[in-house]
């Protein structure tokens, strides 16, 4: 298998004081012609936001976007009548189709909100806008690789428009986990934390692996506990 590395050190990187953001993507006053995207995934953005600050209301449309907390607390708020403050392992998954007005925000006075924003494009243009979440399931937090999101909702899976597998990987101490990638389908493999090797190629904290070939990823924690996002994409 062909694969890719996209190091943590060459992302774009944004400092705003009340947020600092590192994009794996080009976004906003980042680009990189190189990296506009992957297949369906348009944007990863690891973002830290100050106490009390945050993204002040603002319109979006035609996009999947979803937020992974990381750390702290995330506070959203939508033109669809929904209000939320997300903890570390959550998934909010706003469906913005033909338009939606929302709000991100860290309402902590003490404490750094950290977390994935993702965003994926649709399969389709104008759809309803719709909003899902993913909450943990006790039972399945030593299961290496649980599925959050997919197009079909399966597995008390958060529900997205596009034909996208989005996986959490949680690997203990030198533990390992094998992904099939099909043939006509691409991965895309985000590690937050944690050290792995993949394939033989080894990744550090914001490093990503992606690959368009079939065959297996065998996925290995290095010595720590680590925890990614594994995008399975059509």
């Amino acid at each position: 298998m062909k694969t890719k590395l996209r190091r943590s050190n060459e992302r774009g990187h944004a400092d705003h004081g009340w947020l600092n953001s590192h994009h794996t993507f080009s976004f906003a006053d980042y680009y990189d012609p190189s990296y506009m995207g992957f297949r369906s995934l348009r944007v990863i953005n690891q973002d830290r936001v100050a106490p009390n600050g945050g993204f002040p209301t603002h319109p979006h449309r035609d996009m999947e976007i979803f937020s992974y907390v990381l750390e702290g607390t995330l506070a959203h708020k939508d033109s669809l009548g929904n209000g939320r403050e997300l903890k570390p392992g959550q998934v909010q998954l706003m469906s913005a189709g033909k338009g939606v007005l929302h709000s991100e925000f860290n309402p902590s006075p003490t404490e750094t909100a950290h977390f994935l924003q993702i965003w994926i494009q649709p399969q389709a243009r104008a759809l309803v806008p719709s909003y899902t979440e993913w909450h943990p399931d006790p039972a399945k937090e030593k299961e290496t690789k649980v599925l959050v999101i997919s197009p079909d909702g399966r597995d008390d899976s958060a529900t997205i428009h596009q034909d996208a597998d989005v996986y959490r990987v949680r690997l203990g101490s030198s533990a390992s986990v094998d992904h099939e990638v099909k043939a006509g389908r691409g991965v895309w493999f985000q590690l937050i934390k944690g050290q792995a090797t993949i394939n033989g190629q080894t990744l550090q904290p914001g490093d990503a692996l992606s690959t368009e070939d079939a065959g297996t990823l065998t996925i290995t924690s290095d010595g720590t506990d680590t925890e990614a996002l594994l995008f399975d994409l059509g």
